[in-house]
């Protein structure tokens, strides 16, 4: 395997010393983990942010082994993970994303679909601006996986917050009931800003 290529860096776990194995989404080989040398050293550790778009190169010498990934900053969220509700927003689609899709199975539409919302989440000037693409996200997400769904027509804050609502439970039970970390508890911190400004 050999892959260099944009990529929305999704989740980053440490590994070792100073390693971590980040899972990455591109547009043409879906999800891929790759461990990432000296990612959380002084030099990567800005670049192996979740929400971070990234050039990555991949390698592997097999299909069976673990590719090793050379990552290069093409755009930073960083300066919106100082502020609640975009910081919020970020880690869970992110978390949700890497949770939810199986390794290697690309994706276009949701890989243009994420992209376009981190970019309305750290644009807009407030989280009206964003609230109907993150809900029109989730849905696409449980559509594309195979759980149905169709695209909403939101008008508002409120029905963003309905149907964010409604999402919760499919979500719950069909992209997250085997995994091990507790992902909804960043849905639930998003939930509960996203309500105090209604």
């Amino acid at each position: 395997m050999h892959l260099r290529a944009p990529a929305i860096l999704l989740a980053a776990r440490p590994h070792g010393e100073t390693a971590v194995i980040a899972r990455l989404l591109t547009e043409e080989s879906g999800v891929v983990a790759a461990y990432v040398a000296g990612g959380r050293g002084r030099q990567l550790r800005p670049v192996v942010i979740p929400g971070n778009l990234v050039e990555a190169e991949i390698r592997a010498k097999s299909d069976s082994q673990l590719p090793f990934a050379r990552l290069e900053l093409a755009q930073s969220r960083g300066p919106w993970l100082t502020e609640p509700l975009p910081a919020a927003a970020i880690a869970w689609t992110c978390a949700l994303t890497a949770s939810a899709l199986p390794e290697r199975n690309p994706y276009p539409s949701l890989y243009s679909a994420l992209a376009a919302l981190l970019e309305a989440i750290c644009n807009a000037p407030s989280a009206r601006g964003w609230a109907g693409a993150l809900a029109t996200y989730e849905v696409l997400l449980l559509r594309e996986l195979g759980y149905g769904g169709t695209k909403p027509v939101i008008e508002g804050l409120e029905q963003a917050l309905e149907i964010l609502r409604a999402n919760e439970a499919p979500i719950a039970r069909y992209l997250l009931a085997d995994t091990r970390a507790d992902v909804l508890a960043a849905r639930v911190l998003l939930m509960h800003r996203l309500e105090r400004m209604a």
